[in-house]
């Protein structure tokens, strides 16, 4: 058995202003982020974990460093840009709420129905481009395992995350938001018991371990 964790980076100053936050946009985290990856790290220090790989975007390789610390350090750590978040072409650092006035169907699509999302209204990366990036990078390190168990952490981002867990599981393009998003710092679980050919979802956007209530800043 493959077991993957995937974890949402920290909150940013961006997430809590409502802007876009896409590959070639970045935020700092907040001060609090830091205790909420803590948190996390005290729901994984009784796992065995083999590797952590990251987004190389900042605020995904921050969150992923300082997983890695809080959990002892000793676990290898390596970057790979296919689980970048979306290229989100000029919505980049702008606010939600300018963007659904201006773009009202791309936004409604991105967030509800992404089998009717044109990129190219954007300039922006496709739900199949990210898709194919992302799960092929998965797959890839779930084929390459031997018969015994590994456990991966996977740092990424919000929306290319819920793209890349949906399709691993199957679920139709209409249908990869049926979920809701993810919320920053969460966890999500799956686990492949034939080497990437099936996935099985164990549990969706855990956040019971950073013991407050996460809000609409979080999610979106």
């Amino acid at each position: 058995m493959t077991r993957f964790y995937f974890v949402r980076h920290g909150k940013t100053f961006w997430n809590l202003e409502g802007r876009y936050q896409g590959a070639s946009g970045d935020s700092p985290l907040l001060p609090e982020s830091y205790r909420d990856i803590k948190l996390l790290a005290q729901a994984l220090v009784d796992k065995k974990i083999d590797h952590i790989y990251s987004s190389p975007i900042k605020r995904a390789y921050l969150t992923a460093k300082t997983l890695d610390e809080a959990l002892g350090g000793q676990i290898p750590l390596s970057t790979s840009s296919n689980l970048k978040e979306f290229d989100l072409g000029i919505m980049e650092g702008q606010k939600f709420t300018d963007m659904e006035k201006k773009y009202p169907q791309e936004v409604w699509a991105f967030r509800n129905d992404p089998s009717k999302y044109d990129a190219t209204v954007i300039k922006g990366e496709s739900f199949a481009a990210v898709i194919k990036r992302t799960t092929s990078f998965i797959c890839g390190l779930a084929q390459a395992q031997t018969a015994s168990s590994k456990t991966f952490i996977i740092v990424s981002h919000g929306a290319a995350s819920v793209a890349m867990i949906q399709s691993l599981l199957n679920v139709p393009l209409a249908k990869v938001r049926q979920n809701g998003g993810l919320a920053n710092t969460s966890l999500t679980t799956v686990d492949t018991h034939d080497h990437g050919q099936t996935f099985e979802l164990i549990k969706w956007n855990d956040t019971s371990f950073l013991k407050r209530k996460t809000d609409k800043t979080d999610t979106i």
